[in-house]
């Protein structure tokens, strides 16, 4: 199936793809929902023992793992990036099950990477990974790295040597030239994904550390201000226009996406 974000007037006469999501559906990858426990918005949709409100959080570390089941050793489905805002509906044994807020995604995280919603995040790492010092200095030891699409807050700022740094709340340093204010958009969503050449493959990535087929796709987009679903099946269900490409795909442009079963 081949779908263009940015055309709207393409041909939809593609045979059916029965691997694409049904959006209708209550999907456990994007509802929170179990035998025992299920989100409080499902009630009345879905069947468990008990219903609770989500508490709000948020993702303290570089990346944290979304997992299939509470262990270390559980598939690892997507990812969340520092700043991240979750839902948590149980922490029980070192383990939160959370649901992403910014794109709906349910899974299980370490809970020793989520913390409180302090600040309101101001600024967006813009570049495929930056690092963190502890005071606005490139000389001092890391405090830590983000990746692109990580979120902070911009509490001041320091000049060093002539290297300027945003500062945050905790005291870190960011050279300010690799973030900017959440409002500001990339004009171009194929820019930013080529931008991640030479990144190394990660399944579930989705970041600059390493990053899979629809992890590409979701951080370009969400870079020039699209929110998309995660996976490549809700891509080619959510995404632009279905349109047949034509003999040898001669009639792809630039920025239209390919997809087939489990890849985008």
């Amino acid at each position: 199936m081949v779908s263009s974000p940015g055309r709207t007037n393409c041909p939809s006469d593609l045979t059916a793809n029965d691997w694409i999501i049904d959006l209708t559906a209550r999907d456990a990858r994007l509802h929170a929902f179990r035998s025992d426990l299920a989100d409080a918005r499902l009630k009345g949709e879905v069947a468990a023992d008990r219903f609770v409100t989500g508490r709000p959080a948020r993702i303290t570390a570089s990346v944290a793992d979304l997992r299939k089941a509470p262990r270390p050793d559980a598939g690892v489905n997507t990812q969340a990036l520092f700043g991240d805002d979750v839902l948590v509906f149980e922490d029980a044994e070192g383990w939160a099950w959370v649901q992403a807020e910014r794109d709906g995604y349910v899974g299980y995280v370490a809970d020793n990477l989520l913390g409180a919603r302090d600040h309101a995040p101001s600024h967006i790492v813009c570049v495929p990974r930056t690092f963190l010092y502890p005071g606005p200095d490139l000389r001092f030891p890391l405090s830590g790295q983000l990746s692109m699409g990580s979120t902070v807050t911009v509490s001041g700022s320091a000049e060093t040597r002539g290297t300027h740094y945003a500062l945050l709340p905790s005291g870190q340093a960011i050279i300010a030239g690799h973030l900017r204010p959440i409002a500001e958009l990339a004009d171009d969503y194929v820019t930013v994904a080529e931008s991640f050449l030479g990144t190394p493959y990660l399944w579930g990535g989705v970041s600059g550390f390493g990053i899979d087929c629809s992890g590409l796709v979701q951080l370009a987009m969400r870079m020039t201000g699209k929110d998309v679903l995660r996976d490549s099946d809700m891509q080619a269900a959510s995404i632009g226009t279905p349109f047949e490409p034509g003999p040898d795909y001669t009639g792809l442009q630039r920025g239209d996406l390919v997809f087939w079963k489990g890849h985008v």
